[in-house]
């Protein structure tokens, strides 16, 4: 029996038993019998449903962020092509790494496996339907888009000032709130950011004795990117994240959040 799938097993000794219940009960039994096969076989075939439901409901659950990161992750080259590699690796990511250990967990496991594209194809569905804030307002000028980056901080309670224009040393903006330093590069780019702007704005917190560093960006970041910040402590945003910074510290180190992540 080890090789038969779950339904098979639930049908088999569904039959076993109620055989040897008809043997002593007659008919009564065989119809109870026969009521319990058909619900096992309606559970089977609404299982597709039930397992769609499910996926849809993890990334609901992530919607927002899942939006956000798709704006991010997408871009126009300079030949006027749509580049969304950095999505699509994300999109994988979230499925392989959110959704089918849940999945898992619920007994999907062996269900979800040969349906990978079409979890990618909810995922994708949910995150074009999540509204986001409006990108027309954001500044075009490099320079504008500091300054917008230092109101947002300032809307959300912290000291914010951009460094100006030169002699800056990587640093955009200096935030200040309960005591604690944020040192931000802005990158107005309509690519990912690299790692360079990681290496940058580390060495300006150095220099600038800060806390804590972030690049805020409106586009996304480069694998690179996001491997050197993972090591170096450095938070990679955007700029949609600002309002919601907040300070929090940790045993032996002071670092910062999004408030509710």
């Amino acid at each position: 029996m080890s090789g038969r799938s779950p339904t098979a097993q639930r049908l088999f000794w569904t039959l076993v038993l109620g055989g040897c219940a008809a043997i002593r009960y007659g008919v009564p039994a065989l119809a109870v019998t026969g009521s319990v096969c058909l619900a096992i076989l309606l559970h089977r075939l609404d299982r597709p449903r039930r397992f769609r439901s499910f996926v849809r409901r993890i990334a609901r659950r992530h919607g927002p962020t899942l939006a956000l990161r798709r704006r991010q992750e997408r871009f126009l080259d300079a030949y006027g092509n749509m580049i969304e590699d950095g999505w699509l690796r994300e999109r994988d990511y979230f499925v392989a790494r959110t959704v089918q250990p849940l999945l898992e967990e619920r007994g999907y496991g062996d269900y979800a496996e040969p349906r990978f594209d079409e979890m990618i194809e909810i995922v994708e569905r949910v995150a074009c339907a999540q509204a986001l804030p409006d990108d027309r307002e954001m500044p075009e000028d490099g320079v504008a888009y500091e300054r917008y980056c230092a109101d947002l901080l300032t809307e959300a309670g912290w000291d914010a000032r951009p460094t100006g224009a030169s002699g800056d040393q990587g640093c955009d903006v200096i935030a200040e709130k309960d005591g604690l330093r944020l040192i931000v590069q802005c990158k107005r780019y309509g690519r990912p950011v690299g790692n360079a702007a990681v290496q940058e704005v580390a060495a300006a917190a150095l220099h600038w004795s800060g806390d804590m560093a972030a690049v805020v960006s409106n586009a996304g970041f480069t694998p690179a990117a996001r491997k050197l910040a993972g090591s170096t402590g450095v938070l990679l945003l955007h700029h949609d994240d600002l309002p919601d910074l907040v300070p929090e510290r940790r045993a032996g180190r002071r670092r910062a959040r999004t408030a509710g992540r």
